[in-house]
């Protein structure tokens, strides 16, 4: 099979949305008047990110997923993608899966390929995705995105759906942990098939002040919005643990507080809201189908606290994965 057939059988479909889509050297996309285009990249290397033996239906679901995710924490509207794939070799019995994995979840979010590359070289998979925002009519140059840099002091902070779960299917793939059967099902799941959350970040527009995807861990995601937005963050311990469903199984509390807080691979949604907007909040979850926790608060001290039901800090082994820290030899995700 050669590189065009390939790109023929696997990746090429009718894309409304592109002027001119796959088989010229560059798409054109159409967006719609007053809106913006948001764009990530995110790269999935073999034996970084992913085991070389992974479901390639999985792999393919979650190539897309943690760049939906980004979209979803800018709360952009998923147009479009690029796919860039180098391959060993051209093997159906894998590209087949892939792409129906990859194909099942663009379905999903109306999202369309519209060109990208191939080659022959190690495992290695790079996505663009295009998405699109509301621009301020009033200024032009102004974005109605969700950004990192507008929490305040004051807004509370919340997380959707579960932390730790991706975390500890890792561990235990990597024979550092054992769970049970159906723990490590669930776990492995979370982990190999993320759910992006588009719609959540859609109607916390408007609602958010700021808002980040968790890809590598709790505590660093939020850093970095406590950084653009120049304010502190006071967390509490015990609503932090609540968002794990596996608290009770017996795992050990420190790993379970790591992999909740700085494990990754979560793909949920980190944001903060100010008070007044607790009940709107509400409405987006419940709109968009996906739990959402409150977990702390907004301060003006700067720094990250986790504390215990005394009010005391509780200490943290580490922050957040780092691609080029000697101690993170092996993650499934992408730095945002």
């Amino acid at each position: 099979m050669g590189e065009f057939d390939l790109i023929r059988r696997y990746f090429t479909r009718p894309s409304p949305r592109a002027v001119l889509g796959v088989g010229d050297d560059c798409a054109i996309l159409q967006t719609a008047p007053g809106m913006q285009l948001a764009i990530s990249t995110d790269m999935l290397v073999a034996g970084r990110h992913f085991f070389p033996d992974v479901d390639p239906r999985a792999l393919g679901h979650k190539a897309l997923a943690v760049n939906l995710s980004d979209l979803a924490a800018c709360g952009a509207r998923p147009l479009a993608f690029t796919l860039a794939l180098a391959l060993p070799r051209a093997d159906a019995a894998w590209l087949e899966p892939f792409s129906a994995g990859l194909w099942a979840l663009a379905d999903a979010h109306g999202c369309e390929l519209i060109g990208g590359d191939t080659t022959r070289g190690p495992l290695n998979l790079c996505i663009t995705v295009f998405g699109e925002v509301p621009g301020d009519a009033a200024e032009p140059t102004r974005t109605l995105a969700l950004l990192r840099s507008g929490a305040r002091a004051g807004d509370d902070v919340y997380v959707s759906g579960t932390l730790g779960e991706a975390a500890l299917g890792l561990h235990h793939l990597l024979g550092k942990l054992h769970l049970d059967a159906p723990v490590a099902a669930a776990c492995r799941a979370r982990l190999e098939r993320p759910t992006p959350r588009v719609a959540l970040g859609l109607a916390l527009r408007g609602v958010a002040s700021a808002c980040a995807d968790v890809s590598d861990g709790l505590l660093g995601d939020l850093g970095h919005i406590l950084e653009r937005s120049a304010v502190g963050a006071q967390l509490d311990d015990a609503a932090l643990l609540a968002c794990c469903p596996w608290t009770d199984y017996g795992i050990d509390a420190q790993l379970l507080r790591d992999c909740v807080l700085s494990g990754g691979d979560d793909y949920e949604l980190v944001f903060t809201a100010a008070p007044a907007h607790a009940e709107a909040v509400t409405a987006a979850a419940k709109a968009s189908g996906t739990p959402v926790q409150r977990i702390g608060r907004i301060d003006a001290l700067p720094g990250l606290r986790v504390v215990n039901s005394a009010g005391q800090p509780t200490a943290q082994t580490r922050i957040g994965f780092d691609h080029f820290s000697q101690d993170d030899n092996m993650h499934q995700s992408d730095a945002p």
